[in-house]
């Protein structure tokens, strides 16, 4: 698998990031040490976590495992030039101590703590998991509300964030700061802040974003074309939808959705239908419908890495095989027939 320069960094990281969100849920630690080994073999040297993780279900009693997972087969494998990125918890998560938002204190706690649990030295993209002043991802765009925010507040936050992450980059704990979950306003806000400060300048965005969710393919895409700063793309298979195994409302066994009915606000009147039209388009032109909504991804004008995750190491070997399909001209424009006609459907 090639290899590209992040962003305005000098880290050089895989085509495809591996997410681990599952590590300690649904998927026990022999298998995500098997998943870590073939992407390792497979070229992989990008890997994603979070303090919070694992995921379905989000709790303060496994909050770390899928970190400390990790930190197991590093301290085992000793894996060269491999380049990390976790993410501290937003505020209002079940996941941390009173739900308590990000601050310079528990930047600074937490940086410690993943830092033991991942066993390396150094956290080379440490990002905040959702801003404190709210965000309108994860389904909350149809009752965003931003005219509560205060601009000093959340610049003056900004500011201490950014003053701790220097000094973190100071010691040698963390490399970079970067965002997720994110707003166009927020990613230019600290940008301008790190410019005229003499502050760490932001490196990566990650936000969800696939086939089926497309918020980034506005003022978020030209910020970051503009800024250099590539997205890390979350949900590339918005939440398994796009690989078809949802089709007909089913619930299969162990899914996902087996433990979120509704796939996190995913499931609504419309999706189904979009969906079986990428199926189509898919089945049109020859292509494996995983592989086409992944390569999709990274066809897009602003720099776009997907973050690939899997249950099990069986769907993870389908995912890496998909790696170098090619998506022609006549199946970007079929793509964008059909999100036309279907857009936002959740």
């Amino acid at each position: 698998m090639q290899k590209q320069r992040l962003g305005q960094s000098d880290l050089m990281v895989s085509d495809y990031c591996l997410g681990t969100m599952t590590y300690g849920s649904q998927t026990d630690e022999v298998d995500a040490h098997r998943q870590l080994d073939m992407a390792r073999d497979a070229g992989i040297n990008f890997l994603d976590a979070a303090e919070m993780y694992p995921v379905n279900p989000v709790l303060f009693e496994t909050a770390g495992a899928t970190e400390a997972i990790i930190g197991r087969w590093v301290a085992s494998r000793k894996p060269e030039d491999l380049v990390i990125a976790t993410k501290i918890t937003g505020a209002g998560s079940v996941a941390v101590p009173d739900e308590a938002p990000i601050s310079a204190k528990r930047m600074r706690d937490a940086t410690e703590a993943s830092l033991r649990r991942l066993q390396v030295d150094c956290i080379d993209i440490y990002q905040l998991h959702w801003p404190n002043r709210g965000s309108y991802h994860f389904r909350k765009s149809w009752g965003y509300n931003p005219s509560q925010q205060n601009r000093v507040e959340t610049i003056s936050h900004m500011r201490e964030i950014l003053t701790c992450a220097q000094e973190l980059i100071t010691e040698g704990k963390i490399r970079h700061i970067a965002l997720s979950n994110e707003t166009a306003w927020g990613l230019s806000t600290w940008l301008h802040l790190a410019e005229t400060e003499a502050l760490p300048r932001v490196l990566t965005l990650q936000n969800e974003y696939s086939l089926l969710c497309r918020f980034f393919d506005l003022d978020l895409a030209e910020a970051c074309v503009l800024e250099n700063v590539p997205l890390l793309a979350y949900s590339p298979l918005a939440a398994g939808l796009l690989t078809g195994k949802y089709a007909g409302n089913v619930i299969p066994e162990d899914s996902r959705r087996a433990r979120s009915s509704d796939l996190g606000g995913r499931i609504t009147g419309r999706v189904f239908e979009a969906v079986s039209g990428y199926l189509a388009i898919a089945h049109e032109f020859g292509l494996d419908p995983v592989h086409m909504a992944i390569e999709w991804t990274r066809t897009r004008p602003a720099k776009t890495l997907p973050i690939i995750g899997a249950t099990n190491s069986e769907q993870l070997a389908h995912l890496l095989a998909g790696e170098g399909t090619v998506i022609e001209a006549e199946v970007k424009a079929a793509i964008d027939r059909l999100n036309r006609a279907m857009p936002m459907v959740f």
